[in-house]
């Protein structure tokens, strides 16, 4: 099977860009998985793992908040924050279990606290 133009791209930076086999997402609606033939569609990201699969690799990067949108040409992914897996420690994952922890106030709408408990959920593995 033909593989899949995919690009993950940031405000800082893009993190890939190239042919995947097939690209898990973590949608608001649910995880999803990509790969060349995919129907068309729109999406916005929920916090989560995005996986990457190429050549019997798999490349792994924590996602908040953005959009994905699947076309006949590919997968484009304009994150709010993208970071690495082997990113994801230290200051910037106090950081981002800060977020989250902040997302679940009660004051946040319902979306929010989900998105935060989501957050929370996929950073302990961290």
């Amino acid at each position: 099977m033909a593989d899949l133009a995919f690009s993950l791209v940031s405000p800082e930076r893009e993190l890939f860009s190239g042919e995947a086999a097939a690209v898990t997402v973590p949608g608001t609606e649910g995880d999803f998985q990509v790969m060349a033939g995919h129907a068309p569609l729109m999406s916005t990201l929920s916090p989560g793992l995005l996986q990457i699969s190429t050549n019997g690799e798999a490349k792994r990067f924590y996602v908040r908040g953005g959009f994905a949108d699947v076309t006949a040409q590919g997968l484009t992914i304009l994150a709010e924050i993208a970071i690495p897996e082997g990113e994801l420690k230290g200051d910037k994952l106090g950081e981002e279990k800060q977020l989250a922890q902040a997302l679940q106030a009660e004051e946040n709408s319902p979306e929010d606290q989900l998105a935060g408990h989501r957050a929370l959920a996929v950073l302990s593995a961290y």
